[in-house]
C-alpha cells in the first residue's frame, strides 16, 4: 500500500489510518454513504450499520477493529449517530482522497466523463459517493489493504437477511430491499 497519509477527522480530533486500529493488527473500515449537506440517509448503509455494535464486542477480541468512514462533516456524522444509536467510531474523510482512492466517491467531473467506475465496473453517473467495506492489516508498522467489497459483495454484513432467508417468504420483498426502512421509520 502507499505510504498516502490518509487523515480523518472524528469527534475527538484529527486521526490517521494507522490510528483507526488502535492496539490492533487489523482494520475493517465501512465506507457509508454520507455526502455532505445531503438530508439523504441511505436505508442501505443503516442496515448495515445496525448489524455493527453488536458485532463488535465479538471481533474486537480477534484482533479487529472497525471504524465507518464518511466525507460528510463530523457534525452531520454525529447527528446521524445520535439518532439511530450507534456507537462505533465514525469519521469524516472531508475532501481527503481516502473515499476516492478506494473506489466509493467520485467527482463530478468523473461522473460527467462516464469514468466514475464502481464495484469493477459500474459507472456511476449521479451519486458522488457509494459503499463498501475495505480491510486493513498492520505488519511490522506498514499498513497493507488486503480486501475490498462492494455493493452486493457487502450483504454478507447484513445479518438479519441470513435469518430471513431461512423462512419461507425469505424476504419477502417486491423488489431489492423494497421493505427496508432506517430502524427509527417501522
Amino acid at each position: 500500500m502507499s505510504g498516502k497519509p490518509y487523515r480523518f477527522d472524528g469527534p475527538d480530533g484529527e486521526m490517521t489510518l494507522g490510528d483507526l486500529f488502535g492496539t490492533r493488527s487489523q482494520l475493517a473500515v465501512y465506507h457509508f454513504m454520507l455526502t455532505p449537506g445531503s438530508e439523504h440517509l441511505c436505508s442501505g448503509c443503516s442496515f448495515v450499520a445496525d448489524h455493527v455494535d453488536a458485532a463488535r464486542q465479538h471481533f474486537e477480541q480477534a484482533d479487529l477493529a472497525f471504524a465507518a468512514v464518511s466525507r460528510a462533516p463530523v457534525p452531520q456524522i454525529e447527528a446521524v449517530r445520535r439518532r439511530m444509536g450507534w456507537t462505533f467510531p465514525w469519521l469524516s474523510s472531508g475532501d481527503g482522497d481516502f473515499n476516492y482512492d478506494f473506489g466509493v466517491s467520485f467527482t463530478e467531473e468523473d461522473r460527467t466523463a462516464g469514468r466514475a467506475i464502481y464495484n469493477y465496473g459500474t459507472v456511476i453517473q449521479k451519486s458522488p459517493d457509494m459503499f463498501g467495506v475495505s480491510i486493513f492489516v498492520r505488519q511490522d508498522g506498514a499498513l497493507f489493504h488486503s480486501y475490498s467489497t462492494y455493493h452486493r459483495g457487502v450483504e454478507l454484513l447484513m445479518g438479519a437477511f441470513n435469518w430471513l432467508d431461512l423462512t419461507p417468504k425469505g424476504r419477502n420483498e417486491s423488489g431489492a430491499m423494497s421493505w427496508l426502512r432506517l430502524h427509527d421509520q417501522y
